[in-house]
C-alpha cells in the first residue's frame, strides 16, 4: 500500500491565501486483482499558486504502463499549471490546468506506441474563501458530507447515460457489465470537456474524492457510515474504506482522499 500526502510533488508555490484551514488524508492501493496501480493522487493543505490548497485524483487507462503514465503526467501537469498560472479566477485556473494536462498526455502518447491511446479520469478540487471549486472528467467522484453524503460530480459513463435515459435503474448500476465504460476522459482527444461545480462549504464539512475502485466495491450508504463513524479520525476512515473495498473483492485500484474543513 502506498500513501501520498502533502508534498508528494515538488511544485513551485507562490503566495499564501489561507482563508479556511483544511486537513486532508489520502491513500491509494493496487487492489486484489490488478498488477499495477494506475491511480494517482495528490493532496496539499498549503498554498499552490493562487490556490490555498489542492486535491486531485486521477484514474489512468491503457495497456502496460500507459494508464500509470497518463495519470501521473496528468496530475503533475495540473499542479505545475496551477502553480504558474497568470489567471486570477478559480474556474479559469482550473480550465487552463485541464487543457494543459490534456495536451501533455496526448503529446507523450505520441512518443511511443506503448502509450498510444492512453488516458485518465480527473477530479480536482480546492476551497477558497469558503467556496469549494471542482473540475471533473470521467467517473472518479467527489462527494460532500454534511448531514448526509451527496455526490457532487456526475459520472461520464455509459451506465450513467443509461440511467438518464431510463434504460437502467440507479440501483443496478454497480452490477451492470458495462459499468467501467466511460464516455469522457482526459488525453483521448484535442477537445477536452470537463464539468465544473462550485458551492459553499461549512465548518466540519468533509469532502471525499475517490476512484471507481472504491465506489464499485462499496455502496454509498456504507461509505457514509464509515466516514461518520470516524469524523475525528479521518486517517482511520480512509484505511477502513480501503480495507472494505479489498474485502469486497478489490477488483480495481482503490484511491481515497478525504478533506475536512
Amino acid at each position: 500500500m502506498d500513501e501520498y500526502a502533502g508534498d508528494m510533488l515538488s511544485i513551485l508555490q507562490k503566495g499564501s491565501k489561507t482563508d479556511i484551514r483544511m486537513k486532508s488524508f489520502a491513500v491509494t492501493d493496487i487492489g486484489k486483482k490488478r498488477t499495477i496501480n494506475q491511480d494517482y493522487v495528490y493532496n496539499t493543505d498549503d498554498s499552490i499558486g493562487c490556490f490555498s490548497n489542492l486535491y486531485i485524483v486521477a484514474d489512468g487507462m491503457g495497456g502496460h504502463n500507459a494508464g500509470d503514465m497518463a495519470s501521473r503526467i496528468c496530475v503533475e501537469t495540473v499542479c505545475s499549471s496551477i502553480a504558474d498560472s497568470e489567471f486570477t479566477t478559480p474556474v479559469s485556473i482550473l480550465e487552463e490546468a485541464v487543457r494543459t494536462s490534456n495536451d501533455k498526455v496526448i503529446e507523450v502518447a505520441r512518443t511511443s506506441q506503448e502509450y498510444e491511446g492512453m488516458g485518465t479520469t480527473l477530479v480536482i478540487s480546492t476551497v477558497l474563501d469558503g467556496v469549494l471549486y471542482v473540475a471533473n472528467i470521467g467517473d472518479s467522484r467527489l462527494y460532500l458530507l454534511r448531514e448526509s453524503l451527496e455526490q457532487i460530480t456526475e459520472d461520464h459513463s455509459l451506465v450513467e447515460e443509461m440511467v438518464k435515459s431510463g434504460e437502467l435503474a440507479k440501483e443496478n448500476v454497480r452490477s451492470h457489465p458495462n459499468k467501467n465504460i466511460i464516455t469522457r476522459a482526459l488525453g483521448i482527444g484535442a477537445d477536452v470537456e470537463a464539468d465544473y461545480f462550485q458551492m459553499e462549504v461549512m465548518e466540519n464539512d468533509i469532502i471525499l474524492m475517490c476512484s471507481d475502485g472504491l465506489t464499485n466495491m462499496i455502496e454509498d450508504i456504507d461509505i457514509e457510515y464509515t466516514i461518520k463513524s470516524n469524523r475525528d479520525n479521518l486517517q482511520k476512515a480512509i484505511i477502513e474504506l480501503l480495507s472494505k473495498a479489498n474485502e469486497a473483492g478489490g477488483r480495481d485500484n482503490i484511491t481515497v482522499l478525504v478533506v475536512k474543513v
